[in-house]
C-alpha cells in the first residue's frame, strides 16, 4: 500500500532539505501522483468511450457461454496433485487391475471406473431377519434384471441389463459380494430346513470353504461372545458368530470400455437410483441409502445450482446499501446511483472474467461461489474511496480537475491493494500450490481482480464524470431533474421542498465566509462571475480539514505568510448538518468515543481476548481431507456417507500390502517379518493360509524355492478353497524347465478404527510408509483414500503460507518506497492479525483446514490490507498536532469507506448463509470471520493502538515550516461550459 506524500499535493512547494531517501521516496510519489493525475484528466476527457467499451466488450465475452463446461474430476480438484499415493495407485493398477480380480472385489480396495452401491439399514430387527433378508434378496434380483436403453428412442436402441455392463469372472459370471452368497446360503438353508449355516464377522467363510471378508459389507453388528453373551456393535473377533446386524452394503461394479460403454453405465447409475427410490417407497421398514461413482461429482456441483438464487438476492441487498451509503440529505450532492453503478462495474467485470475463461476452454467448479465476493469487497473499497475523495474536492473546479484529483488521491493506494490481492493469489496460483482447486480458484480471482481494476478506472471513473457534471448543472442526484432557484422553490409543497433540498439557497446568500486554515469555501457557480477566497497550505496532504485537492491553475505568484494554526479536528464544514449520515456519526462521535482515554484501556483489553481466543482455536485446527465436506446438503452423499459413519466405522478401509518386487518368501526370517507386519489387523493372506497349509500337512515351511514355489503352484492354489489366492499372485518365469519365482504379491489388511478414523488412517499411513523404507521386504500400502489423505495438511496450508511470504515481501519492498516506512510495518502486522484471528475463529465454530477455507483465508489477506490499509496511510501522512488528532481525521477520511464496505459486503453475504450446501457454509462462516476481523482492527483496535504508539507525529514538524501557508484570494470566470480561467492576486 503506497501512502499519501506529505507535502506534495502543492506544486508550488519549495522542498527543504531532508534525508536523501526520504527525498527519493517523494519524488517516487511525485512522479506516481502525477501520472495518476494526468490519466484522470484523460478519462474525464473521454468519459463516453471509457463508459461504452466496458459494456460492448463485457457482451461480446458473454456469448461465449455456449462454450461453458463443467468439471468432471473432481479428485483432480480436491485431492493434492502430486502426491506418493498417486503413484502408488499407478503402480498398483498395473501390477493388479480390477478387472484381474476375478473372485473377489474389495469394495474400497481399488477406485473402480463405474459402479453402484446401496446402504440397506432397518428401521426394527435385523437385516439377516428371515423377512429382511428375502425382501433384501428380491432387491438384489430387481438390480440384477433393470435394464437400460441407449439411445432412448430410435432404431438403433439396445437394452443393457447388469449382467452385459458388469465384470465377469473366470466362468464370465457377474462378480458380486460375498454377503449376497452367504445371505442365499442361508435363505436356501432356511427353506429346505436344514441347519442355519454360522455368519461369521467380519471374515467368514462361504460354503464353498472360501474365507470372504465382509466386514465391509455388513454393519452395526452384534456378536456372540465365548460364553454365548451378546458383544456390543462392531466388537466381534475374527469368526465370531454374528447375532443380527442393522445395516447392509451392496455394490455392483460396472464395466466401461469406450465411450458407448461409459454412457450406458452412466444411464444405468441413474436407473439405479431411481429404481433404488421406488423400491424404498414400497418397503418403508428398508432405509436405503444410494451412491454411485458420479454421485461426488453431481453434489459437489449441486452447491452452485442452489447458490444461484441467495447470490442474486445477495447483489440486491448489496445494491440497495450501497444506494443508501452513497446517498446524503442534498439532492444534489447525493450520488445514489454511484452505488449501483458500482455493482455493475462489478458485474461487468466479472462477466468480462467469465467469458475469457469460457474462449480459453477451462472449466467450472463450486469453489468459484467466492470469486464475486472477492471482487465485490475489492470494488466497493474503490467505489466508496473514490466518492469520499470526491467530496473532499473544490465544487468550483472544474469535473475534469476533480476527477484528476480524485485519481491523484485515490488510485495510487488502490493500486498498491491492487496489487497485493494479484500478489497473493497470483502466488498461489503458481505451480507450487499442490492443491488443483486452489490453483484454479487464485488464477481465475487474479483475471477477475485485474479486469474489476480496469473496470474501475475506466467505467466507473467515467460514471463519476456524469454525475459530476450532473452536480454542475445542480441538477437532482436520483432523477437528474434541475433543482429549482430558492425563489421557485419557496413556492412549491412542503414535500416538494424536502425532496428538493440543497445547499443552494444558503450558498448563494453566504458572501466571504470566515477565513478557516485549510478549508476551501466554495460558492455556486454563477454562470458569469464567481469570487472565492481560498486558502492553501503548503502542506495540503498533512491538513487533516482540507478537503481539496485540487490545484490552483495558473497562479502567477504567492507570497505565504504566518498564520495561527489550527487543530486538525476542527469542524470546518458550514453545514453539518448536510454531511453523510455514517461521517457525520465518525465525525461527531465515535472518533471522540475511541480515542478517549478510558475507553482505550478496555479496547486493548479486547484485543488480548481476541488473540486468547484465536490461539485457542489455532490450537485446535483440523484438517478436512473428506471430500464429502464439501457437497451439497441433503444429497445422496452426505446421506450415504452418514450412513456409512454410522453403521461401518468399526473397521478402516481395506488396505493393499503389496510386495511389488521378487523376494525369498521361502525363507524363515522374511515369512517372520511378513506375519509380524500383518499382526494386529483383520487379514487375507495367501502366504499365511499357504503356511497353515503346510504345516496342516507336516511340511516344513522353510523350503527351497523350487519345492516352495511348487507346492504353491500345484497343490495350495489348485485347492478350490484357496484357488482365488491366484489373483494375488504373479509369477515371473525363469529358464525353461525352472520353477517361476513369485513377482509380487498382495495382502489384504482392515485395521480396527475408532471415531476419529480418518486421523488414524494417516497416522496408520505414515507408520506403514517409514516401515517400508527399512524393510528388506520392498512393499508398498494403498487404499484409494490414500490420494486424499497423502501430505493433505502440507498441501492444502502451503499456498497460505507462500501467500504470507509474498504479502510480507511486498510489504518489505514497499517499504523502500512509501514514505512513512513503519505504514508497511503496521500493515502486515495487522494482516497476520486478522489472519490468525479468522484461522483461530473459524476452527472454534466448526470449520475444518479444506481447499475452501485456504481459498478464504488468502482472499482475506487482501480484504483486510483494502479495509486498513487507507487508515494506516491517512495516519501516517499527518505531521504535527496529537496522535489523537490525525487518529481522527483518519478516520472521517479512510474509517468511512472502510465502514461503508464492511457493511454492504456483510449484507451480501447473510443470503449465502441461508444455502443448504457444506461448502457454502464453510464459505459464509469464514468470509464473516473475516469481515467481523478487518473491522475490529480498521474501527477499534487500529486507531486505539496508533494513539500511543509509532510512527511520531513530532518527528520534520518545525514552527514556521509547516506551520506556514499561503493566503490566495481568486477571481474565477466561468463561461456556460464551467471552463474556468483563474485570475490570481496576492
Amino acid at each position: 500500500m503506497l501512502g499519501s506524500a506529505p507535502g506534495l499535493s502543492g506544486r508550488w512547494e519549495r522542498l527543504e532539505p531532508r534525508p536523501r531517501a526520504r527525498m527519493l521516496r517523494q519524488v517516487l510519489h511525485a512522479g506516481l501522483r502525477t501520472s495518476f493525475h494526468a490519466l484522470g484528466r484523460f478519462v474525464a476527457g473521454h468519459p463516453v468511450f471509457f463508459a461504452s467499451a466496458p459494456v460492448l466488450l463485457s457482451i461480446l465475452l458473454g456469448a461465449s457461454f455456449s462454450r461453458y463446461r463443467v468439471e468432471e474430476d473432481v479428485e483432480s480438484l480436491l485431492a493434492p496433485k502430486h502426491s506418493l499415493a498417486k503413484i502408488e495407485g499407478n503402480l498398483v493398477d498395473s501390477l493388479f487391475p480390477v478387472n484381474r480380480s476375478k473372485h473377489a472385489l474389495y469394495s474400497d480396495l481399488q477406485t473402480p471406473g463405474r459402479y453402484g452401491r446401496v446402504i440397506v439399514t432397518t428401521r426394527k430387527g435385523s437385516v439377516l431377519d428371515p423377512v429382511h433378508l428375502d425382501t433384501i434378496l428380491k432387491l438384489h434380483r430387481r438390480i440384477y434384471q433393470m435394464q437400460v436403453t441407449v439411445p432412448a428412442t430410435g432404431f438403433n436402441s439396445f437394452n443393457y441389463s447388469f449382467s452385459y455392463l458388469c465384470l465377469p469372472d473366470d466362468k464370465n459370471v457377474c462378480i458380486i459380494d460375498d454377503i449376497i452368497r452367504a445371505m442365499e446360503e442361508i435363505q436356501s438353508a432356511r427353506t429346505s430346513n436344514r441347519s442355519v449355516p454360522v455368519l461369521r464377522y467380519p471374515i467368514t467363510q462361504l460354503a464353498d470353504g472360501r474365507q470372504a471378508y465382509i466386514g465391509h459389507q455388513l454393519g452395526g453388528v452384534q456378536g456372540w461372545g465365548p460364553t454365548g453373551a451378546v458383544r456390543g456393535l462392531g466388537t466381534g473377533a475374527r469368526g465370531e458368530g454374528v447375532r443380527s446386524a442393522r445395516a447392509l452394503q451392496l455394490t455392483y461394479y460396472l464395466q466401461a470400455r469406450g465411450g458407448l460403454m461409459d454412457r450406458v453405465a452412466g444411464q444405468w447409475e441413474k436407473a439405479f437410483c431411481a429404481e433404488l427410490q421406488h423400491f424404498a417407497a414400497l418397503h418403508p421398514k428398508l432405509g436405503l441409502y444410494p451412491s454411485t461413482s458420479s454421485s461426488l461429482r453431481t453434489d459437489f456441483q449441486f452447491s452452485s445450482v442452489l447458490a444461484r438464487r441467495p447470490l442474486l438476492a445477495s447483489l440486491g441487498v448489496c445494491g440497495v446499501l450501497a444506494v443508501l451509503c452513497c446517498s446524503m440529505r442534498d439532492c444534489v450532492r447525493s450520488k445514489p446511483w454511484l452505488g449501483l453503478l458500482a455493482l455493475l462495474s462489478i458485474t461487468l467485470s466479472g462477466l468480462t472474467a467469465a467469458g475469457i475463461l469460457n474462449l480459453t476452454g477451462a472449466t467450472y467448479n463450486s469453489t468459484y461461489l467466492g470469486i464475486p465476493f472477492v471482487m465485490l469487497g475489492h470494488g466497493l473499497f474503490g467505489s466508496f474511496e473514490m466518492l469520499s475523495s470526491w467530496r473532499r474536492t473544490r465544487e468550483d473546479q472544474h469535473v475534469k480537475e476533480r476527477v484528476a484529483s480524485v485519481f491523484e488521491d485515490v488510485m495510487l493506494r488502490f493500486s498498491g491493494s491492487t496489487m497485493l490481492h494479484l500478489m497473493t493469489l497470483g502466488l498461489a496460483a503458481s505451480p507450487l500450490t499442490n492443491m488443483e482447486a486452489v490453483r484454479l480458484f487464485c488464477r481465475t480471482a487474479a483475471l477477475a481482480v485485474t479486469i474489476s481494476y480496469v473496470y474501475m478506472l475506466s467505467f466507473y471513473s467515467s460514471c463519476l464524470v456524469f454525475t459530476g457534471y450532473l452536480e454542475t448543472g445542480y441538477r437532482h442526484g436520483c432523477f437528474c431533474r434541475r433543482v429549482p432557484k430558492p425563489d421557485r422553490l419557496d413556492s412549491k409543497p412542503a414535500w416538494y421542498r424536502c425532496l428538493m433540498y440543497t445547499r443552494y439557497q444558503d450558498e448563494t446568500q453566504t458572501t466571504n465566509p470566515p477565513h478557516v486554515v485549510g478549508h476551501s469555501h466554495a460558492h455556486p457557480p454563477n454562470p458569469n462571475l464567481t469570487h472565492t477566497h481560498a486558502h492553501t497550505h503548503p502542506h495540503s496532504a498533512n491538513n487533516p480539514n482540507s478537503h481539496g485537492h485540487g490545484h490552483v491553475a495558473n497562479s502567477t505568484h504567492a507570497h505565504p505568510h504566518p498564520h495561527p494554526q489550527t487543530h486538525p479536528n476542527t469542524s470546518t464544514d458550514p453545514h453539518p448538518q448536510d454531511s453523510h449520515l455514517l461521517l457525520g456519526c465518525v465525525r461527531r462521535c465515535y472518533g471522540d468515543w475511541i480515542t478517549n482515554t478510558y475507553v482505550k484501556p478496555f479496547v486493548v483489553l479486547l484485543y488480548l481476548v481476541y488473540i486468547s481466543f484465536g490461539l485457542m482455536g489455532f490450537l485446535q485446527v483440523t484438517q478436512g481431507s473428506d471430500p464429502s465436506a464439501l457437497v451439497a446438503m441433503d444429497t445422496t452423499t452426505v446421506l450415504y456417507t452418514r450412513a456409512q459413519q454410522r453403521y461401518f466405522s468399526s473397521y478402516s478401509p481395506v488396505i493393499g500390502f503389496y510386495i511389488y518386487e521378487s523376494a525369498p518368501y521361502w525363507n524363515a526370517s522374511v515369512q517372520r517379518d511378513l506375519l509380524e507386519y500383518a499382526k494386529g489387523f483383520q487379514r487375507i493372506s495367501w502366504l499365511e493360509a499357504y503356511l497353515n497349509y503346510l504345516t496342516d500337512r507336516n511340511q516344513s515351511t522353510s523350503q527351497s524355492r523350487e519345492n516352495f514355489t511348487r507346492t504353491l503352484r500345484h497343490s495350495f492354489l489348485r485347492e478350490p478353497q484357496f484357488a482365488h489366492f491366484a489373483d494375488d499372485i504373479i509369477f515371473a518365469e525363469r529358464g525353461q524347465g525352472e520353477e517361476p519365482d513369485v513377482a509380487a504379491s498382495r495382502i489384504f489388511l482392515v485395521a480396527k478404527t475408532t471415531e476419529n478414523k480418518r486421523e488414524e488412517m494417516s497416522v496408520l499411513l505414515d507408520t506403514l510408509r517409514r516401515l517400508s523404507l527399512t524393510s528388506r521386504v520392498r512393499f508398498l500400502i494403498f487404499n484409494p483414500s490414500f490420494v486424499y489423505l497423502d501430505r493433505y495438511a502440507a498441501a492444502v496450508s502451503s499456498p497460505l503460507r507462500h501467500s504470507l511470504l509474498a504479502v510480507l515481501f511486498l510489504l518489505g519492498l514497499s517499504s523502500l518506497a512509501v514514505v512513512e516506512p513503519l505504514v508497511s510495518v503496521w500493515l502486515g502486522l495487522t494482516l497476520l492479525s486478522v489472519q490468525f484471528g479468522v484461522l483461530g475463529f473459524m476452527t472454534l465454530w466448526g470449520v475444518e483446514l479444506d481447499c475452501m477455507s485456504v481459498l478464504c483465508l488468502i482472499s482475506a489477506l487482501g480484504h483486510s490490507a483494502d479495509c486498513s490499509g487507507p487508515l494506516l496511510c491517512g495516519f501516517a501522512s499527518g505531521r504535527g498536532e496529537s496522535r489523537t488528532r490525525w487518529v481522527r481525521v483518519a478516520l472521517e477520511r479512510h474509517g468511512v469507506p472502510s465502514l461503508q464496505t464492511l457493511i454492504c459486503y456483510s449484507a451480501a453475504l447473510v443470503p449465502v448463509g441461508s444455502v443448504r450446501s457444506n461448502l457454502t457454509r464453510t464459505l459464509f462462516r469464514c468470509l464473516t470471520l473475516t469481515a467481523g476481523c478487518s473491522a475490529l482492527h480498521t474501527l477499534a483496535f487500529l486507531p486505539t493502538l496508533l494513539t500511543f504508539l509509532p510512527p511520531s507525529k513530532s518527528r520534520g514538524h518545525r514552527p514556521g515550516g509547516d506551520g506556514q501557508r499561503q493566503e490566495v484570494e481568486c477571481v474565477e470566470m466561468n463561461d456556460s461550459t464551467r471552463v474556468v480561467d483563474q485570475i490570481t492576486t496576492v
